[in-house]
């Protein structure tokens, strides 16, 4: 959940770490910090012992923290050769400066940033102690800082000459190297050293980590070279990206990007696309990300379906490494998920046993691989996450692949780490999404999952081309009518200002309807701090209507879905005891409107599509309440955009 960046070469690295942590700030944080490193003495020697200090600056006031650290830039020293900068998201260690990064080692010489969490930190902790180490923190990252150190003080030899440009490592690399064989967990690191000018090193095993360089920065010559935990921080900055693999190690020098893995044999890191600009990642003159995002969606929704059918006319996904008589041979599908991206899973469930006649089972991934799945070679593991990222996600699907499943990944990032691990992708093509509550990516992913679940029927023989072309017009509608549904952004307006001061919702829904109401009582609860629960209409009667009462407020989804008539009968239920009533109907439905108090009125569309109409005006109506409210839309409160821990 931490952002991660750093800097060497180049005059402004203190401004590139400031605006990188900027970017990075959807990420969720609450304290954020940096570290430089200072040019030595002309009369020092080549040991850090006669070297500067690192200078070091950090603030836990929360999402406040990079304004704290803006304050004290004015005093930083000139001419930094390198720094790292973190934006932290509490794990070990409650948020305060002292467990804010970087963190130092006991010279003051090494810093240490750090995205994951060290599993084995309380006995690394331990040895450290006994050896003669202080810890400033309670902080599983500051062990690392301790263990460069002591890693450093047992190497005496100088460092290597760095002529050539692959495989050759210096003292600090060859620390970290050692250090994280020593770890258990997922971790992303940076560090530098003083005794080692201009240089970071960096690692990682799981969480993300890029490096960003202009065109020369593998080839020699003077220019920046960045790296970051995502590539919103460095767009703009660099031209070319380069992947840090699992248990790989960067060594990274003005010009220059060094990599080796674990055991010191140099490697080639590969090279990410980004089709991204920096407009992409600025709000293009909305008041916030997240109503940018939001009327991004029809593009996001066009672009995830471009191109999906080849000139045979069947379907294409982005990446197969699957073939079809294996696809063919699946008997059962689960789909792994997290948060917003569980409720498309929930969607795609009802899609694809109506179109394919498959089987499915849904999954919140972090209890997937720890409830013993029967899994096997006919198996299918979808795994959906936004960023690709997701560590709960990414550990079900190695599960799942551990046990002879075929895994596909649902994934909005090139390259990410789940989609190098799947064998087979499917990229949602929402171009990158700052806000942490999910809009577009939602959007794009219930969009990927129905060409899934076509694609698995047209495979399969369940459905006829004429049927699977049908349907493929029916998405291509959506954009248009998602764009209509976003116009009428005024109207849901005036609805959330009637429940600004509403604290307690249910959502209801059946069928698909089910999911959206769950994707919307989420969205009210990330965005307006508000209690809001969604169950399936019909559960109502088995517990929950005993809370309904006059002044309880109750959204149904209500669009003209196969159980459209059940759920009226169940609205009658909670009207009759005294809730109020505001409902998602299709327009022109009198019935619809004459059972409720207040409508959110869309275009009607295919049933099994509908929730990526109907859950556009749950979204905005979360939108209203939390800006009527004053809250950050873009930054709620203790949440985090990419969630890299278990």
């Amino acid at each position: 959940m931490c952002g991660i960046i750093g800097a060497t070469g180049g005059e402004d690295v203190l401004d590139v770490l400031l605006d990188g942590l900027a970017r990075l700030e959807y990420r969720g944080y609450d304290s954020a910090g940096v570290a430089l490193e200072l040019p030595r003495p002309a009369n020092a020697t080549s040991g850090p012992a006669d070297g500067v200090p690192l200078w070091r600056a950090r603030a836990a006031s929360g999402t406040t923290s990079l304004d704290e650290l803006r304050k004290v830039a004015h005093v930083a020293p000139k001419g930094a050769l390198a720094g790292i900068g973190h934006t932290r998201w509490a794990t070990h260690g409650r948020p305060s400066e002292a467990n804010a990064h970087p963190h130092l080692d006991c010279t003051a010489t090494v810093a240490v940033v750090h995205n994951g969490i060290v599993e084995n930190c309380r006995e690394l902790a331990e040895e450290l102690i006994a050896s003669g180490h202080e810890l400033a923190s309670e902080t599983d990252t500051e062990v690392v800082a301790h263990l460069i150190e002591g890693e450093l003080r047992r190497s005496s030899e100088p460092a290597l000459d760095r002529t050539s440009q692959v495989g050759e490592e210096g003292r600090l690399a060859g620390a970290m190297r050692a250090v994280i064989g020593r770890l258990r967990g997922s971790f992303a690191l940076a560090a530098i050293w003083a005794g080692e000018p201009g240089t970071i090193v960096a690692a990682r095993r799981v969480s993300p980590l890029v490096i960003g360089a202009a065109d020369s920065a593998v080839a020699g010559g003077s220019s920046q070279v960045l790296l970051a935990s995502d590539i919103p921080a460095i767009l703009g900055r660099a031209r070319r990206f380069l992947l840090v693999e699992d248990d790989q190690v960067a060594e990274l020098r003005p010009g220059s990007v060094a990599v080796t893995t674990v055991d010191g044999m140099p490697v080639d890191p590969p090279e990410l696309r980004v089709d991204w600009d920096l407009d992409a990642a600025l709000k293009g003159g909305f008041e916030d990300f997240m109503s940018k995002e939001l009327h991004e969606q029809p593009r996001a929704l066009a672009d995830t379906l471009l191109g999906r059918v080849l000139p045979a006319g069947t379907l294409a996904l982005d990446e197969v490494r699957i073939s079809d008589d294996e696809l063919r041979e699946v008997d059962k599908v689960f789909v792994v998920a997290c948060g917003s991206s569980y409720h498309a899973g929930l969607v795609a469930k009802y899609a694809i046993e109506h179109w394919a006649r498959l089987p499915v089972e849904i999954d919140i991934a972090s209890e997937f691989r720890y409830r013993d799945p029967v899994l096997d070679h006919r198996t299918l593991v979808v795994g959906v996450s936004q960023s690709g990222e997701t560590l709960d996600t990414i550990q079900a699907v190695r599960a799942a692949r551990q046990c002879g499943a075929k895994v596909l990944a649902v994934s909005n990032v090139v390259d990410s780490s789940m989609a190098r691990q799947a064998d087979g992708v499917l990229y949602t093509r929402a171009g990158p999404e700052v806000g942490v509550a999910s809009t577009k990516t939602y959007l794009a992913q219930l969009a990927a999952l129905d060409i899934l679940a076509l694609y698995l029927a047209q495979l399969r023989g369940i459905l006829y081309p004429h049927e699977v072309r049908r349907l493929l017009d029916d998405l291509g509608e959506m954009p248009s009518l998602v764009e209509e549904v976003l116009g009428r952004s005024g109207d849901v307006l005036a609805v959330a200002r009637s429940q600004r001061n509403t604290r307690d919702f249910f959502f209801l829904g059946r069928h698909v309807g089910y999911p959206v109401a769950l994707e919307g009582a989420l969205k009210a609860k990330e965005l307006a701090y508000v209690r809001a629960e969604a169950y399936p209409a019909g559960e109502l009667k088995h517990g929950p209507i005993a809370l309904i009462e006059p002044g309880t407020v109750v959204v149904g989804v209500a669009t003209r879905t196969r159980l459209w008539e059940k759920m009226m009968a169940n609205i009658a239920e909670v009207r009759s005891r005294g809730a109020t009533v505001v409902l998602v109907a299709n327009d022109g439905d009198e019935e619809a409107g004459a059972m409720a108090d207040s409508v959110l009125w869309v275009p009607a569309a295919n049933p099994l599509l509908a929730p990526l109409v109907d859950v556009v005006p749950l979204q905005l109506f979360a939108y209203h309440l939390a800006r009527l409210s004053g809250y950050d839309v873009d930054r709620p409160r203790n949440l985090a955009k990419t969630v890299t821990v278990e």
